[in-house]
């Protein structure tokens, strides 16, 4: 078996096996063929890690694969990987440039503010870095960028949002936004009676805005930048809340209310054949 159809295998068999164990089943395939890590950590989508920045007065920060490091990741508010990594190790660490880390600040910032607002609670990071090493279609990887926003929010269940997200020059004044959003969804009741209702769901938007970048006030490029990548964020998030609340609520209800008509139907057809039995006695 070659190594590409090793790696369709495990991504069919973990789409059938337990999406609450994503992670422990994810660590269960890497052991077995250890040449799938590196594209099973790109291309698997689990639950976020949660950390503190002790350099940041202990402010909580998401981790996923984006920021991640040999086994360290990367603050968004220090810039400072943890556990801290070796002087020679932080060579080769990918960090955004200085031309972009500014950016991220002010993304990490406006994303708090969004984040207060619609979730009225939970924890979000963005992490952005550079495409000078890889190709891009508009081939100027000075202004291209990519990066990735996250969300969690923990309650009865977990709320994971993923948006993995590539900004490239498509044209003068013109910019290429795609974005890869992921929820990962996870609903425990804690009653006797346990129910879990675990999930994902995975669309891509790509849409052109215009971005004046002949000018050279930096700033008003990256506040161009952070208004079109929060519109879309915003409209994604609440098109992908839709269609959860179609998919998965709507589809679980439907399978109650025939769990429930089957129940009652056969209920009605035993209290059938106890009149039944109880005529037949008292005509004896």
């Amino acid at each position: 078996m070659s190594l590409d159809e090793k790696y369709d295998a495990a991504l069919d068999l973990l789409r059938r096996l337990d999406p609450t164990k994503v992670k422990t089943n994810l660590t269960n395939l890497i052991n077995l063929e250890p040449d799938l890590a590196e594209d099973l950590l790109s291309s698997v989508d689990s639950q976020l890690i949660v950390k503190k920045d002790p350099e940041s007065s202990n402010k909580e920060y998401l981790c996923c694969d984006y920021n991640r490091d040999i086994d360290s990741y990367r603050s968004p508010w220090s810039n400072n990987y943890f556990p801290q990594l070796s002087e020679e190790d932080l060579q080769e660490s990918p960090f955004p440039n200085d031309q972009l880390r500014p950016l991220e600040i002010m993304c990490n910032d406006s994303f708090d503010v969004y984040r207060d607002l619609y979730y009225e609670g939970g924890i979000s990071s963005v992490y952005l870095w550079n495409m000078e090493d890889e190709t891009t279609e508009s081939g100027d990887s000075e202004t291209d960028f990519a990066g990735v926003i996250l969300f969690k929010k923990a309650n009865v269940g977990d709320w994971d949002s993923i948006h993995v997200l590539e900004v490239t020059r498509s044209g003068a004044n013109e910019y290429n936004y795609k974005v890869t959003t992921t929820i990962i969804l996870h609903l425990e009741d804690q009653s006797e009676i346990k129910t879990k209702l675990a999930g994902n769901l995975t669309r891509q938007t790509e849409r052109n805005f215009s971005v004046n970048d002949e000018t050279d006030n930096l700033e008003a490029i990256q506040v161009a930048h952070l208004t079109n990548l929060g519109t879309m964020i915003e409209d994604i998030e609440s098109q992908m809340r839709n269609s959860l609340e179609t998919v998965y609520f709507e589809k679980t209800r439907d399978i109650f209310q025939q769990t429930r008509n089957s129940s009652l139907t056969a209920m009605e057809q035993n209290k059938e054949q106890h009149e039944q039995v109880i005529k037949g006695l008292q005509n004896l």
